[in-house]
C-alpha cells in the first residue's frame, strides 16, 4: 500500500527556560503509509519521545502552544484542533505505548477499570461485552490467568506485565496509528517475541501503521520498513531498513553499530560516543554532531549542513556527502581498545543457600493464611568477588525478589545468604545498616526509585551521606560531579529535578547512586533497559573498568542477552523461582541444555541477516507461583516433556564441573 496515513511537516516543538529557547523538535518532517512500520532511533533526550508527544498533543502545559508546522492524518492537521476533538483521536485513531509502565498507569485502579475505560469512550463496550473484550486484549498480551489479574492493580504486576498491560490499554481502540515508546523494554526475550509477532499480526489484519521509538537495532531489524535517526531534536538520516543495515551513512549511525555488545568483544572496551548531546537551548551555526564526529573537520564547526536526499526516499544531513563542499576530512578515529575483562580471583564473595522467599496469601475477616506465593524457592547460587552473575529468565520468575531477598530489602523465608563470612540473614536492623554501602542495587525502574522533590545531586549525595563518605560537603559534591561525568551527563545536572530527565538519562543517575557508596556488589535489576546503545555501552564499559579496579562484583539481572554474553562470567537460568540451568557464559549461551534455556535463546532477536535460527515457541503462559505444577514446574510448557516431568521435580545434573541443568533428559 502506497497510501500516506500520517504526514509530519517541519515540526518545531520549543520550551522556554531561563537558559533560552530549547527546540526540543526542530524542522522534523517524515510520513507513514498504512500498515508501515517507521522507527525513530537515536540517543536519550535527542527529541523522540517528544515527537512522539508532539503529534499526540500531549505536551507539558508550558509547551502546549509552542509548536509549528503541521501533523496531517489524512489530510487534516492535527495541530489545529481543539483538546476536545483531540480527545476522539487519542486512544482511536491514534494510541500510544509509554516508555515507563509504572507512571503511566493508575495505581488505585484496577487493571480491567483502566482497560474498560477505552472500550466505553471509544468502542460504547460496557458490561459483560467489555470484560470479555478485556479478557481478549490481555490473553492477546500473554498475561496470565487473566479472569484473575483482571481485578489486580498495577503494583501486583511485575515490570513486564505492567508493559503488556500498556500494551492492552493502547489496542483496545483498534487503532490506525500505534505510536509505540520502547514498547519492550521491560520484556523478556520470550514476550518481546510474542509481542512483536503480535502487532506484526494485527498489522496485516487492520493495515494498522506503527511508530515505534526503540534503542534496540535488533527489533529495529526484524520490524521496521524505515528508519529514521534522530541526533539533537533533528532527523540526521533516514532509510529504508535493508539500505540502514546494511550501509549507514551518518557517522552517528555507525557509532551506534559499533556500540553494540557481544560475545566477540568481551576482551575490548565497546566503541563509545564521547562526550554528551549538546544543550538546546542555543542557536547552532554548525554540525550538532561536531564535538563527538570521528570524521569532523573546520567545516562542520562552521556551517550546519543542510539535508542531502538520495534515491528511494534515503537521505542524510551530513558534510561528507554534499558534492558542495570541498576538503572533506576523512582521518578514522583511532579508538584504544583495552582490555577490560575481570581477572577472577576465585574468591568467595557472596553465597546463597537454599534460599526461600513465600509470601503469605491472607484472606477473609480475620486474615488467616490461606496460602502462599512461592517467588523464591530453593535457590542456592555463588558469586565471586570481581565475577559477574548474570540472572535471566521470564518476567515473574522471581529474579527482582531474589535479588532484593539477598541484600535483606525483603526478608526472606528460609535459607541464609554468606556475605563476606557473615549471614545476612541473622544480622540485626543495626548491623545490617552499617554494611549497606558493601551491596547496593540498581532498580528496573528508575523513576519510581527516586524521589521526585528531591534534586539529583541531594538523590546521588544521601547515600554518602548516610555511610560518612566524604571530609566535607564540598568533598560531596565533587565526587557527585565526578560520578554524574562517568555515566554520561554534565555536573550541572545536579541541580535538576527527575522529572526533567528522560527515562535512559534517570537510569544513569540510578547507576551513579549505587557508585557513590563503593560498593562490593550491586544487584543491578535491568540497569541497561531503558538506555539506547550509546549511552549502554559507556555503562557496560563503566561498570567493567570499575570491576577491575576494585574487584566489583555484579548480580546482573537482565533479559538482554547480548548483555550477558559481553559482561557476564556465569549465567543463572530462573524459571517460576527455581533456578533450571547454570553454567559459565560460554557454557550455557553456546550449549544451552535446558528447553526453557533453548527456547530462551531462540527468541533473542538479532541483527545478523545471516542467522536463521528458528524461534521455539513455547505453548500456553507461565504457571502462576501460588499453584507451581507437580513435578519440573516447565512440563506443561515444554515440546520435549516426558513422563517422569510430571511426577517428580529434576535433581541437578552435572553437565561439567561448571555446568549443571535440572532436567530429567540427562
Amino acid at each position: 500500500m502506497t497510501d500516506v496515513l500520517l504526514e509530519v511537516k517541519n515540526l518545531n516543538t520549543w520550551f522556554d527556560s531561563r537558559a533560552g529557547r530549547a527546540n526540543v523538535v526542530d524542522d522534523v518532517s517524515f510520513s507513514i503509509r498504512r500498515g508501515e512500520t517507521f522507527a525513530l532511533l537515536g540517543e536519550s533526550g535527542c527529541g523522540k519521545s517528544m515527537t512522539a508527544l508532539s503529534i499526540m498533543q500531549l505536551l507539558p502545559n508550558q509547551a502546549a502552544n509552542n509548536m509549528s508546522g503541521e501533523v496531517l492524518l489524512e489530510g487534516q492537521d492535527l495541530l489545529q484542533l481543539p483538546e476536545v476533538a483531540m480527545r476522539t483521536v487519542r486512544g482511536n485513531r491514534i494510541a500510544m505505548i509509554f516508555q515507563e509502565p509504572m507512571t503511566s498507569l493508575n495505581p488505585v485502579l484496577t487493571v480491567g477499570v483502566q482497560i474498560g475505560e477505552v472500550l466505553t469512550k471509544h468502542k460504547g463496550l460496557k458490561g459483560a461485552a467489555s470484560k470479555a473484550r478485556i479478557i481478549e486484549l490481555l490473553e492477546a498480551v500473554g498475561i496470565p490467568d487473566p479472569t484473575q489479574r483482571i481485578d489486580e492493580y498495577p503494583h501486583q504486576l511485575s515490570g513486564g506485565m505492567k508493559q503488556r498491560i500498556m500494551i492492552a490499554i493502547a489496542l483496545a481502540g483498534d487503532p490506525d496509528l500505534l505510536i509505540a515508546d520502547e514498547p519492550t523494554t521491560a520484556l523478556d526475550v520470550t514476550i518481546q517475541a510474542q509481542v512483536l509477532d503480535l502487532l506484526r499480526k494485527l498489522q496485516k489484519e487492520t493495515g494498522m501503521a506503527v511508530l515505534m521509538i526503540t534503542h534496540d537495532l535488533a527489533v529495529v531489524s526484524e520490524m521496521v520498513d524505515r528508519v529514521g535517526v534522530m541526533y539533537a531534536g533533528q532527523i540526521v538520516e533516514m532509510a529504508s531498513r535493508d539500505d540502514f543495515f546494511n550501509e549507514p551513512q551518518h557517522p552517528y549511525s555507525q557509532k551506534l553499530f559499533d556500540a553494540i555488545p557481544s560475545m566477540g568483544k568481551r576482551d575490548e572496551a565497546l566503541a563509545i560516543i564521547p562526550g554528551t548531546v549538546p544543550d538546546l537551548a542555543q542557536e547552532f551555526h554548525q554540525c550538532r554532531f561536531a564535538d563527538r564526529c570521528q570524521f569532523s573537520w573546520d567545516t562542520c564547526q562552521q556551517q550546519v549542513p543542510r539535508w542531502i536526499s538520495g534515491n528511494d526516499s534515503r537521505g542524510v544531513r551530513c558534510h561528507l556527502y554534499d558534492s558542495t563542499i570541498e576538503n572533506k576530512s576523512r582521518v578514522a578515529e583511532k579508538v584504544e581498545l583495552i582490555s577490560t575483562s575481570s581477572s577472577n580471583t576465585g574468591e568467595e564473595l557472596l553465597t546463597v543457600s537454599n534460599l526461600k522467599v513465600h509470601f503469605p496469601i491472607h484472606k477473609g475477616l480475620l486474615k488467616r493464611v490461606a496460602g502462599y506465593v512461592y517467588a523464591v524457592d530453593d535457590v542456592s547460587l555463588r558469586v565471586n568477588r570481581g565475577q559477574t552473575l548474570a540472572l535471566v529468565g521470564e518476567s515473574g520468575c522471581g529474579k527482582t525478589t531474589l535479588g532484593k531477598g539477598i541484600i535483606q530489602l525483603v526478608k526472606p523465608t528460609d535459607g541464609s545468604v554468606l556475605f563476606n563470612g557473615a549471614d545476612l540473614t541473622q544480622l540485626s536492623q543495626n548491623e545490617l545498616r552499617s554494611r549497606r554501602k558493601d551491596f547496593q542495587i540498581i532498580f528496573q525502574d528508575p523513576y519510581s526509585s527516586m524521589n521526585p522533590r528531591m534534586m539529583v545531586g541531594d538523590i546521588i549525595e544521601e547515600g554518602m551521606i548516610a555511610q560518612g563518605i566524604g571530609d566535607s560537603a564540598e568533598a560531596r559534591r565533587v565526587i557527585v560531579d565526578e560520578l554524574l561525568q562517568q555515566v554520561g551527563l554534565r555536573p550541572e545536572h545536579r541541580n535538576r529535578y527527575p522529572h526533567e530527565f528522560s527515562g535512559g538519562q534517570r537510569q544513569r543517575i540510578c547507576v551513579a547512586r549505587a557508585l557513590a557508596v563503593n560498593p562490593k556488589i550491586i544487584v543491578c535489576d535491568e540497569p541497561t533497559s531503558a538506555l539506547d546503545v550509546s549511552v549502554q555501552a559507556q555503562i557496560l564499559n563503566l561498570l567493567k573498568d570499575l570491576q577491575k579496579q576494585y574487584q566489583l562484583a555484579f548480580l546482573f539481572i537482565t533479559h538482554n542477552i547480548s548483555v550477558v554474553a559481553y559482561l557476564a562470567d556465569d549465567v543463572a537460568v530462573m524459571y517460576l523461582g527455581r533456578i533450571v540451568e547454570r553454567g559459565s557464559v560460554q557454557e550455557v549461551l553456546e550449549n544451552a541444555k535446558h528447553p526453557y534455556t533453548q527456547a530462551l535463546l531462540s527468541a533473542v532477536p538479532t541483527i545478523d541477516k545471516e542467522s536463521k535460527q528458528e524461534i521455539l515457541r513455547l505453548e500456553g503462559d507461565p504457571p502462576s507461583p501460588i499453584n507451581p505444577p507437580n513435578g519440573c514446574h516447565f512440563h506443561p510448557r515444554c515440546p520435549k516433556a516426558i513422563n517422569e516431568c510430571r511426577s517428580e521435580y529434576p535433581k541437578s545434573r552435572t553437565i561439567s564441573s561448571t555446568h549443571e541443568v535440572s532436567c530429567h533428559l540427562y
